[in-house]
């Protein structure tokens, strides 16, 4: 399904489909080139790690919009609320009185035993109670009402840099079709994420709290994103030999000398963040940082621990989860999955292999995983030969319908599949999300992997503020 079902498209595409139709396809591949020039210039790229010829990248952009109606989006923003509540309300717990587990939800291995527990998070109380200000949430559409959650990224989701820089192309590349369609606007991400970041600052810090990026490197695959937002909201991008801990508080060096951070977004993995409580090892992180946590003299976002809420095994329970701190039923459904860890399922996946898709329970990027009808049966008995010998870190989902949208390619204007990551923000005034997302497409031909290490693109999210714009009398196709 996608915005051109059969001969009438959709509603909401009814305008984007004119402006197709009236645009020869060299203009639309003259823009499409316009667009990559403008992100190589500004040095919006990526490294894909373990590739000898890891040069920096340019994620490929489709200047074909992917449009949602008002109403889609408004039954959207309410699931997501509702989802990321729900996560926060978890990590709260299970670092705290396991209240879900006492009640038998789910099973305690699952959690005490994940790798991504962090022991040290059971006597450290994040500022304000908030876990998870960040989350990335992957979505698929499956029909004109189906939307289910693919997985949740709560630990230091990335894209938002591409949503924001992707709107910028089109209104530069296509500024009445943008205002045409009336399209919300995601240019108040970078404001919305310093209000959270200042709303979440320790007691004490004063009506302007001072704020920091903490990147790994020049040399980590999504640096320009770390940069890009240092940069829109006004903060310090920092690394860890750029701070210091003194007398339980943690301080950045300028070239006025020491200056006191309050709140560090980090980018940087847990396992990194500490060498005195975590991988000795790091060169990366603070020494001291997690001491500083403690004594309630930083904030960190997201707070460690959160990647406990990615891991797949633990999204398989979400409709349990949201019912049991919600009480209701989650709007957003999960697509059904199996784990391997319990031997019944494990059975019904060792003899579907062929149909299903298998992923690592802690995976990410599109690495690890068996695209089943993809695969060859080379492929499947290799991958099978690994779910046996540690089945509880697979899960499997059937092989969705997943909706396509309307993509530029060579021969002209072709479907695609397309996932969806809306970035939904949590402070101590409440959930807040900006009307849109990364749509992520799979530029190949049947393909079902969005990911921009494997080949995949991105296109920019138009959530309009009406359910059906009007279709324009003026082409659009020559501007620039």
């Amino acid at each position: 399904m996608h915005g051109f079902t059969g001969q009438e498209p959709r509603p909401s595409y009814r305008a984007i489909a004119d402006w197709l139709h009236r645009t020869d396809h060299a203009d639309l591949a003259s823009q499409q080139q316009a667009a990559e020039t403008i992100f190589r210039k500004l040095g919006i790229t990526f490294a894909v790690y373990g590739d000898e010829d890891a040069e920096e990248r340019i994620i490929p952009f489709d200047i074909v919009p992917r449009v949602l109606a008002a109403k889609e989006w408004g039954r959207l923003e309410e699931g997501l609320i509702q989802r990321v509540t729900a996560i926060n309300a978890f990590l709260t717990d299970i670092y705290g009185k396991r209240e879900i587990l006492k009640a038998g939800i789910l099973p305690p291995e699952l959690i005490l035993a994940n790798p991504q527990f962090r022991l040290a998070m059971t006597t450290i109380r994040p500022p304000h109670d908030v876990w998870a200000h960040i989350c990335g949430i992957d979505m698929v559409r499956t029909g004109p009402d189906e939307f289910f959650v693919l997985e949740d990224n709560a630990r230091t989701p990335s894209g938002v840099s591409y949503m924001l820089e992707n709107r910028e192309a089109m209104q530069r590349l296509f500024p009445d079709l943008v205002a045409d369609h009336r399209v919300r606007s995601v240019e108040s991400y970078p404001d919305m994420l310093l209000a959270m970041m200042r709303s979440v600052a320790p007691k004490g810090s004063g009506d302007d709290p001072c704020c920091a990026i903490l990147t790994p490197g020049q040399f980590n695959s999504a640096f320009y994103e770390h940069s890009f937002l240092a940069d829109r909201i006004g903060v310090e991008l920092v690394e860890g030999n750029d701070l210091q801990v003194v007398d339980r508080k943690l301080f950045m060096r300028t070239t006025e000398g020491m200056k006191r951070i309050d709140v560090l977004y980090r980018r940087v993995d847990d396992d990194f963040l500490d060498p005195l409580m975590f991988r000795p090892d790091s060169i990366l992180g603070v020494p001291g940082l997690m001491d500083a946590y403690a004594a309630g003299n930083i904030t960190i976002v997201n707070a460690p621990g959160t990647g406990i809420a990615d891991d797949k095994a633990i999204y398989s329970y979400m409709p349990e989860i949201v019912r049991f701190y919600t009480g209701k039923d989650a709007i957003l459904p999960n697509v059904h999955t199996y784990r391997c860890r319990e031997a019944d399922d494990l059975g019904y996946v060792l003899d579907h292999l062929s149909e299903l898709v298998v992923k690592l329970v802690d995976g990410s990027g599109g690495y690890g995983m068996l695209v089943g009808p993809r695969s060859t049966k080379a492929e499947i008995e290799a991958f099978r030969a690994q779910i046996i010998a540690t089945p509880q870190r697979y899960i499997a989902q059937p092989t969705l319908a997943l909706s396509t949208c309307p993509t530029l390619v060579e021969e002209g204007i072709a479907p695609r599949h397309v996932d969806l990551r809306p970035f939904v923000l949590t402070g101590s005034k409440g959930t807040k999300i900006v009307p849109g997302g990364l749509t992520r497409v799979a530029l190949q031909q049947g393909s079902l992997v969005v990911n921009s290490s494997q080949g995949g693109g991105t296109k920019d999210t138009w959530v309009l503020a009406d359910d059906e714009p009007t279709v324009p009398t003026t082409p659009h196709g020559k501007e620039a």
